[in-house]
């Protein structure tokens, strides 16, 4: 591979943090906005669930929503309208409102005396987001505050985020996998959950179109003076064939056969690109990239991820996205009712 220049290794950071706004994107970032707007009206809030499988790009649309809603220091506060915190690995609730404190950039001084732990960390986290006058707090990863917990932990759990929210009056947007949706089984969050929005994978048994459009979208943001034409047929079933519909995996094949592309001091993105792309992910699988059109076959999603809660300890909790067989590009564009997964051996 070539040595690229500067520029050229600025261009193509450049793509490589592209953000395309899909339709589903557009309508997630209007629920933020009108959640925003209601925190302003004051009362009781309505919160929001968001959820998708690994790769679907729920920390890149938080991410470019918060581009949208900068910070202002002032008065000796950061003023954050929106406020996100991750949940890290193995959190308990305590370390999570620890962790919130943080993310206001007001750290939580364990070693306070007098009240109790647990009430001392919430009403210094209601003070703080009154003064850092936040409007809507996003929590990332949620899925991870659920794992390893019992029932009761669970509802407890609930029960302190419900009480932030109305004391607070500020929105709560939980964004997680599949398995988020678990909090709403609690009656008191499955009453607030009133948005529930779901990121799913591009399929071509279900509007096509969207997958099209964020291609042509990946295209006109690419370092090439001549954007390539990944709408066209071949093109486009192959990198389908290649990411199963998984928006990180086709902006990472993408980026790939990007930068050898311009390592080829190529005008534009070829087939030939993406052909040695393929060949150095997948060696030992046919090359979609060099099959004619009605030969490439693929596969897309059949049921996302899940996590056994009543797994036994010791197991794999985690039950991993499932994949249809894979068809003729033909079969899946017909939504056929005999999609199903790959017979296990």
């Amino acid at each position: 591979m070539g040595v690229l220049t500067d520029e050229q290794l600025q261009r193509l950071e450049t793509f490589k943090n592209c953000f395309v706004e899909q339709p589903i994107v557009t309508q997630i970032f209007e629920d933020f906005d009108r959640l925003r707007f209601n925190h302003r009206l004051g009362g009781s809030q309505q919160c929001m669930l968001v959820t998708g499988d690994t790769g679907a790009g729920k920390t890149e649309l938080i991410k470019h929503y918060l581009k949208r809603v900068p910070h202002i220091q002032g008065g000796g506060y950061t003023h954050r309208p929106v406020l996100l915190s991750r949940i890290p690995s193995h959190a308990n609730l305590n370390s999570t409102l620890i962790e919130l404190h943080k993310d206001l950039g007001h750290p939580f001084s364990t070693r306070r005396r007098g009240r109790s732990n647990d009430q001392s960390l919430t009403e210094s986290l209601v003070r703080l987001l009154s003064s850092c006058g936040t409007e809507l707090i996003i929590i990332d990863e949620f899925h991870e505050l659920l794992e390893f917990q019992s029932d009761a932990s669970r509802a407890g759990i609930a029960n302190r985020l419900k009480f932030i929210s109305e004391k607070s009056e500020i929105p709560i947007v939980l964004v997680g996998m599949p398995w988020a949706e678990k909090i709403a089984e609690e009656p008191q969050w499955g009453r607030r959950l009133i948005n529930r929005r779901t990121i799913p994978y591009f399929k071509l048994s279900e509007q096509p179109k969207h997958y099209l459009q964020f291609l042509m979208g990946l295209a006109l943001r690419m370092p090439f003076n001549k954007p390539p034409k990944l709408e066209l047929q071949h093109t486009a079933y192959a990198l389908f064939a290649a990411s199963r519909g998984r928006v990180s995996d086709l902006k990472e094949f993408l980026y790939e056969a990007t930068k050898l592309a311009l390592s080829e001091r190529a005008e534009t993105l070829t087939v030939a690109q993406m052909v040695e792309t393929f060949r150095m992910w997948f060696p030992d699988l046919v090359n979609p990239f060099e099959l004619d059109v009605d030969a490439i076959q693929a596969s897309e999603a059949l049921e996302y991820s899940q996590y056994d809660f009543e797994a036994l300890k010791g197991t794999n909790p985690i039950i991993e996205t499932t994949f249809t067989q894979r068809v003729p590009i033909s079969q899946l564009l017909s939504k056929s009712p005999a999609l199903k997964a790959p017979r296990k051996t």
